[in-house]
């Protein structure tokens, strides 16, 4: 059975750092492409980063420069490293893979049917 576990998120302060990790199993993450979403309350799922099989990543605009996705297949596990976060980074953030072109990943819900439980991550002082 495919799975996805995130974990990772809480409290942390404007300008600080989280890492959340995406565990799977049940299937070779590195062949899959992975993404990184993130919903606060009362707004849609927004795309944050994502990484291809091959390795090529994207992220949104609104955290460039700030996260970075990675993944580890030693372990069949992605991160996000979120680095100065700001208040507007809190939501829950959910992992998803699926089966994209080798070189491709996306920033859209669509492409993905396999999502993870979600993890809570609140920036505020």
């Amino acid at each position: 059975q495919l799975r996805l576990v995130e974990s990772g998120g809480g409290l942390v302060q404007p300008g600080g750092s989280l890492r959340l990790s995406c565990a799977a199993s049940g299937f070779i993450l590195d062949r899959y492409a992975v993404a990184w979403f993130r919903q606060a309350p009362g707004k849609e799922r927004e795309g944050v980063a994502c990484i291809s099989s091959a390795g090529t990543s994207d992220v949104a605009d609104s955290v460039q420069g700030r996260f970075t996705i990675s993944r580890d297949g030693a372990k069949n596990t992605a991160y996000l490293q979120m680095n100065t976060l700001k208040s507007e980074d809190t939501g829950e953030y959910y992992c998803a893979a699926d089966r994209l072109p080798i070189s491709r990943c996306s920033l859209y819900v669509s492409p993905y049917d396999n999502w993870g439980q979600g993890t809570q991550v609140t920036v505020s002082s």
